[in-house]
């Protein structure tokens, strides 16, 4: 038979499985194999989500289950949709009564399908969607978009919001993820729309594809301007190519043209950025101020006295925001709700990696164990200084039994910080470190690794004056930094900005001060070398050169080179390295498939 839920439309033969696996044919029927099998069940916010024009700051169930009906390039979801085992005993069996009681117990406004897609899922999130409809809630997702008519039309019903996520106006760019044409996403957009379901469109921004979203936003306009298009800047992770991510004033100058096309554009992934903020698309009245809240997420900050019951007081314009916004703001715990858990996960993989463990039964073993009980606030907590984290790998050491591997990587590290702390008795000044992810107002938080290995290396972090709770941090005013008047910037080397555009924009924001007029503003030797798996060893050596250069001359190429032969197996290829904890490099994964 033809499988009716998503537009892949596979053909089925009796007692057979469709393209995802996620479904079997069965008297003639599609049966989903894995029903009521959650990853993830967890309160989260809506602008988390990230869904902005609905219910502001609502709280919501996450429920996320594994698999998904695409195959994409880049997913930064990858560890949940691709590689996390669809029988893993970290699921958790819940009937949808139990998954709509836990929302109603944990005082949530609804329930919203996350992460991987709910089209691997369709028949459990369709039951949860009825019954909780039933109960008073509100339901929605985030989703490809791939639904036939049949399915969407047993859905909408039951469904308040969807997010779409819009990968191009290209068959091409479709078929790369298994798929066939990108014509039923913009139908179902559209039909979504016309049955009265909050629609919000998301897509990518890479550095070759502007006119393809400035195209993507004038295909939107014709349903509707009041639509909200989100622009995910593009993180390369998994196998994805870091040459094709834009950088965040790349993403800033389209997003200006983007708001003569569409009355509400956002910008994701842009650290510091307020082009995250919602404006009175009328008078441009400043109505929401949202902070970047972790990769895919926002957490809006401010609402304006310029809002006043969905209206600009302003101008008098009426908004298209659904619901008012709750006053009370819900902060996620570490890891949990949205995105994160997906770094989280790629932590455990790219710790495991050093210790040569590139099997994904392993790895997968390991991401259950921390699933268990209450791993991923103490995952957390230990990566957060270096004894702890020495602690989690010899967890996973013993767990894969690479425990020799563990003493030596280990006692590099040891070595390491033992030369730093044996010079740091002939440091006279500590130099005042403020340590930054993006733009130069987004500080860290002051309790992130990064922050500890400034001090590690004789600094004085700044940030942890600023008792900052963000997730990885908060925004901050022009007049905070230059109070704060570091005689050093770092930047993250996670989501960082190239240093000619850095200087730019501390003097448009007029930034000023010891770090700038000094010219002491540092960006790492490659993506992910200060913070998501042991490779900071090497972004604390080069802080420590940076720091005191007068007792420290580290050869952090050299050590690089070393560090990757001897934990990854592999040569350094700084090209190749994206933004991925798991994955050492695009080299690195083609050697081990």
């Amino acid at each position: 038979m033809i499988c009716p839920i998503c537009e892949r439309r596979c053909r089925v033969e009796e007692n057979s499985v469709g393209a995802c696996g996620r479904y079997q044919c069965h008297n003639n029927t599609m049966l989903e194999r894995f029903p009521n099998s959650y990853l993830v069940v967890a309160p989260i916010s809506a602008e988390t989500m990230p869904v902005l024009h609905f219910h502001p700051r609502a709280k919501f169930l996450q429920i996320s289950t594994t698999g998904c009906n695409f195959d994409c390039l880049g997913c930064i979801s990858t560890v949940v949709a691709k590689e996390m085992d669809v029988q893993s005993p970290a699921l958790k069996k819940l009937s949808p009564i139990q998954i709509v009681n836990k929302a109603l117990e944990q005082e949530c406004d609804g329930i919203a399908f996350l992460m991987n897609d709910p089209l691997a899922s369709f028949y459990s999130f369709l039951e949860i969607c009825t019954l909780a409809k039933e109960c008073g809630l509100l339901t929605g997702c985030s989703t490809n978009g791939y639904f036939t008519p049949e399915s969407l039309n047993l859905l909408a019903p039951h469904l308040d919001f969807v997010n779409i996520g819009l990968k191009g106006l290209c068959n091409d760019i479709y078929k790369s993820c298994g798929a066939n044409s990108y014509k039923p996403v913009l139908r179902n957009i559209e039909l979504f729309y016309r049955k009265g379901v909050h629609v919000e469109v998301a897509c990518i921004h890479k550095k070759d594809n502007d006119d393809e979203v400035l195209a993507i936003a004038d295909t939107i306009a014709k349903i509707s301007k009041e639509i909200p298009l989100q622009i995910m800047r593009f993180i390369p992770i998994d196998d994805a190519n870091i040459n094709l991510e834009p950088s965040i004033l790349a993403s800033e100058m389209l997003y200006k043209k983007l708001t003569s096309r569409l009355d509400y554009v956002y910008l994701f992934n842009s650290p510091g950025s307020e082009c995250l903020n919602t404006y009175c698309p009328e008078c441009g009245a400043l109505i929401f101020e949202r902070d970047f809240y972790g990769p895919m997420g926002s957490k809006l900050r401010t609402i304006s006295h310029n809002y006043q019951n969905n209206t600009c007081s302003h101008c008098h314009h009426k908004l298209p925001i659904v619901g008012n916004p709750c006053q009370k703001v819900f902060d996620e715990d570490g890891f949990e709700g949205g995105y994160p858990l997906t770094r989280a996960l790629e932590i455990v993989e790219g710790t495991l990696a050093t210790l040569g463990v590139t099997d994904q039964k392993e790895v997968t073993t390991c991401w259950e164990e921390l699933l268990r009980g209450d791993g991923l606030k103490r995952l957390h907590v230990n990566i957060q200084n270096f004894e702890d984290y020495a602690t989690t790998i010899h967890y996973l050491a013993k767990m894969t039994h690479t425990e020799t591997t563990a003493k030596k990587l280990l006692a590099y590290m040891r070595d390491k910080i033992a030369i730093i702390a044996q010079e740091l008795p002939k440091v006279i000044t500590k130099p005042r470190v403020y340590y930054v992810m993006g733009k130069p107002l987004f500080a860290l938080e002051e309790e992130r690794l990064e922050n500890q290995l400034v001090e590690m290396a004789g600094g004085i972090s700044v940030n942890k004056t600023l008792s900052l709770k963000g997730r990885p941090g908060r925004k901050i005013s022009v007049e905070t930094l230059n109070e704060l008047n570091p005689d050093v910037m770092f930047i993250s080397s996670f989501l960082d900005c190239p240093l000619d555009e850095f200087y730019t924009f501390c003097e448009e924001q007029g930034i000023v001060g010891n770090a700038v007029k000094s010219k002491r503003i540092y960006t790492h030797l490659a993506p992910c070398f200060d913070f998501g798996s042991p490779r900071w060893i090497l972004g604390l050596m080069h802080i420590a050169n940076m720091l005191h250069p007068e007792l420290y001359h580290f050869d952090v190429l050299h050590e690089a080179k070393v560090f990757y032969q001897e934990f990854y197996d592999t040569p350094l290829n700084i090209p190749s390295i994206n933004r991925s904890f798991a994955k050492p490099s695009q080299y690195h994964k083609m050697l081990h498939i």
